[in-house]
């Protein structure tokens, strides 16, 4: 640190302090330098709280070691009073940033648990429909089979209808009267009494062999 040059207001004043609170144990040529001091201040009509470089440079050793220990003291003090605000802002700063991610987390859990229940929907609808395909599949399984056994039983009742019209068949256990009533007269019997409810329905007829 130069001693030429303007001195900044702490280090003035703790130098005015220094130089009241001398010892009044010093010899008397200290005594006469605090008295040119005052003489110099009133002189030169320099303010109480100020030194001047002639002054500041006419301190002894101690005290400019008590100077520059006042000044550091009050630097200290000042960089003590900047951290200090600084770090409130920043807790508050810390406190807004926490609130703010807490309240982003609690909106993502809510979606996430909205999507949750929206595909726990969607998976009973899926297994709803696959369950219902599933039987729809079995009915028409079951229509196919139901289908093909009908179609079974006309050819195989056509088969047998063709052979009864047949000139040449001759029906066992039948007596002589009801044969006489005619081949078509008699199977139509015998369609009713063991298939009744093709017997309800008219027979398709079917021209009789040459």
């Amino acid at each position: 640190m130069g001693l030429g040059g303007g001195q900044t207001p702490e280090v003035r004043e703790a130098t005015t302090l220094l130089s009241v609170k001398r010892s009044p144990h010093q010899k008397p040529i200290k005594r006469k330098r605090q008295r040119t001091i005052t003489q110099m201040r009133e002189k030169g009509k320099t303010p109480e709280n100020q030194l001047s470089d002639q002054e500041i440079l006419s301190l002894q050793e101690k005290d400019f070691r008590l100077l520059m220990l006042k000044m550091m003291q009050d630097i200290g003090n000042k960089l003590e009073a900047k951290m200090d605000t600084l770090q409130e802002t920043l807790s508050k700063e810390i406190q807004d940033i926490k609130l703010k991610q807490e309240e982003m987390q609690n909106t993502i859990t809510e979606i996430k648990n909205a999507l949750e229940a929206a595909n726990s929907r969607i998976q009973d609808a899926e297994e709803r429909i696959s369950e219902k395909e599933d039987r729809l599949v079995e009915i028409a399984d079951a229509e196919q089979k139901k289908e093909k056994r009908l179609k079974t039983n006309e050819e195989s009742l056509r088969e047998l209808w063709n052979n009864v019209k047949c000139t040449n068949i001759h029906i066992i256990g039948v007596p002589e009267e009801k044969r006489e009533k005619g081949t078509e007269k008699i199977f139509q019997e015998i369609i009713a009494e063991n298939f009744p409810n093709i017997g309800k329905e008219p027979l398709t007829q079917i021209q009789e062999a040459q």
